[in-house]
């Protein structure tokens, strides 16, 4: 097989072929014919994340070792089967669900593997869809996605289920008149635009810097847009709502977007950081009280989600996203172009050639 790796943190990927591996127990090889560049992998590909005042998370720390494959937005064909395997057979089209736990310990076994500290993620910990073929250690983990373009099914597996996950958390503070304010609509974000009139009640807002960005969430049916840079960005969002939103969801993860996150919260509101842009953001404890407001972290989604998601796709009920289709051998300018920020709109797959 041919893998695209990290060979040096934040340079360039390089091309490495290994002998293709072959399942063991309960595992299945899958022929990676889809992979999703996510923008949690730039930060993959930085070998940190940013804590703010200037503390990091290392990969390396949590025991991500070089050479290592990434891509954890993966569809493909079953080629091969371990000699337990089961859920799956040879020559099925399935996407992957990549935020597997270890299976073994109380929060596994109670099927909360997005718990786990000991974790199996494809492309995160373990090797990933930057290759041509990737291990997926259980049947369980691929789902068909029938009538849904292979592409767009691979970004439902992160992008698709982060987004919805979010929005599930905003359902309780949601009646139709309520407002959600979603900040920042790119990759994710777009996607929960796309999802929220499937998943949730209220109205949505959607504010972001790029203006192109905000003519895409009117033309999916956001009642209002906003500028979030603008000095009266939180005035504007108080006239358009009669008074805050009920909730926001902050895709972007910045000290300005939770800033401007908890700022338009009215009474009794909730803010779900989704983002991993880093940083801190210092915020009165008293706050809290006052607005009787929540502030809630969403990370990815579970493997209901993801079924869940793919039902409501495959339903008709939510329009596709943006896909931008590249070959493999250029990841490293599509995680360039990601990392720079404006150059992607969407979500970029790639493709073996």
């Amino acid at each position: 097989m041919r893998a695209m790796q990290i060979i040096e943190w934040g340079k360039p990927l390089e091309a490495r072929d290994y002998p293709d591996p072959e399942p063991t127990g309960e595992e299945v090889l899958l022929r990676v014919e889809a992979a999703g560049v996510c923008h949690s992998d730039v930060h993959i590909w930085d070998g940190h994340f940013d804590l703010g005042d200037g503390k990091q998370i290392s990969l390396a720390s949590r025991g991500v070792n070089l050479p290592f494959t990434m891509g954890h937005e993966i569809a493909g064909e079953v080629v091969a089967l371990g000699p337990h395997a089961s859920g799956v057979k040879v020559g099925d089209k399935v996407v992957a669900y990549p935020w597997i736990g270890c299976g073994e310990c109380a929060v596994c076994k109670k099927g909360e593997e997005l718990l786990c500290l000991n974790p199996r993620t494809l492309g995160t910990r373990r090797a990933g869809g930057y290759a041509t073929h990737v291990i997926v250690p259980h049947g369980r983990y691929l789902l068909p996605h029938e009538g849904v373009p292979q592409g767009l099914a691979a970004t439902y597996t992160c992008s698709g289920i982060t987004a919805l996950s979010a929005l599930k958390k905003t359902r309780d503070r949601l009646g139709a008149d309520d407002h959600l304010v979603i900040i920042g609509a790119g990759g994710v974000g777009g996607s929960a635009v796309h999802i929220a009139p499937a998943a949730v009640a209220g109205k949505v807002i959607v504010a972001d810097i790029d203006a192109q960005k905000r003519a895409h969430a009117r033309q999916m049916g956001a009642v209002a847009t906003i500028d979030n840079a603008a000095p009266d960005a939180v005035k504007q969002v108080m006239a358009a709502t009669g008074g805050g939103a009920a909730a926001a969801i902050d895709f972007v993860g910045s000290p300005k977007t939770m800033e401007f996150g908890h700022s338009i919260l009215k009474k009794g509101g909730k803010l779900v950081m989704v983002g991993l842009y880093g940083g801190a953001h210092p915020i009165s404890t008293v706050l809290f009280p006052f607005k009787m407001m929540t502030i809630e972290g969403s990370y990815v989604g579970t493997l209901d989600d993801l079924r869940e998601l793919l039902a409501l796709v495959q339903a008709g009920k939510v329009p596709p996203i943006p896909i931008e289709t590249r070959p493999a051998s250029e990841v490293s300018a599509a995680l360039s172009d990601l990392k720079s920020g404006g150059r992607v709109r969407g979500r970029v797959v790639l493709h073996h050639q």
